[in-house]
């Protein structure tokens, strides 16, 4: 009988007892083993067990009925509706994004100063810097797309930007959170590129390298 390592039990106990039921160990509609047989087999705690149970009823496998036991009531988990409104809300931002920084960046590289320039770069090298947290990270790299906006001098564009910063915020935390990783060195060099065009004053290459990165994020979600 399979058991779980000591770090994530509760995780992989869910994972363990969800593999019992898609191998057809147990059918739908079967009452499984009580928590003190399963404590045993998987060699966990009656509490591990539990909250192992209590996952996989909130993800539509199984059922507890008081006074009765666990019942098998699907054979396999049901997409978390949670996470797909979530991966829809996170869409829908990067959507509006594309629509109000790939306009900006071009405006920016059209229109940019002196002190555009240098407000951009600062924001370039803080975002590289804010690394130690999802959140830490994210506000520096709105920041660094807000610099770009405001680089646009079109105060409209700008004032939609602020208007949803507070969505955009966190929907970008979650998508980090999804993927598992953020501020990698390729990312950063991406965010280096579009600055690079702003500063030539290339307007193509500006909103092709915003509308690029911005759809790629995506599509790294699908």
């Amino acid at each position: 009988m399979a058991q779980v390592r000591r770090t994530s039990m509760a995780d992989q106990a869910a994972d363990v007892l969800l593999d019992r039921v898609r191998t057809g160990e147990w059918t739908l509609g079967s009452k499984i083993p009580g928590e003190t047989t399963l404590a045993a087999q998987l060699g966990v705690g009656r509490t591990t067990v539990r909250e192992a149970i209590r996952q996989l009823a909130g993800r539509g496998v199984l059922t507890t009925r008081q006074g009765s036991g666990v019942f098998v009531t699907a054979l396999d988990v049901r997409e978390d509706r949670e996470r797909a409104l979530q991966h829809a809300d996170i869409v829908a931002v990067i959507e509006a994004r594309i629509a109000i920084e790939t306009e900006a960046s071009a405006l920016a590289a059209a229109r940019r100063t002196p002190a555009d320039l240098r407000a951009i770069r600062r924001a370039l090298g803080a975002r590289q810097e804010r690394r130690d947290s999802i959140e830490h990270h994210v506000d520096a790299d709105t920041a660094f797309h807000r610099a770009i906006v405001a680089a646009a001098h079109n105060p409209i564009l700008l004032d939609l930007f602020d208007g949803f910063t507070p969505r955009l915020r966190q929907a970008m935390i979650d998508m980090l959170r999804i993927r598992g990783e953020y501020g990698g060195d390729d990312d950063q060099h991406t965010h280096a590129s579009l600055t690079e065009a702003i500063t030539r004053g290339d307007s193509r290459a500006a909103a092709e390298r915003s509308r690029a990165h911005l759809a790629s994020l995506a599509t790294a979600l699908t």
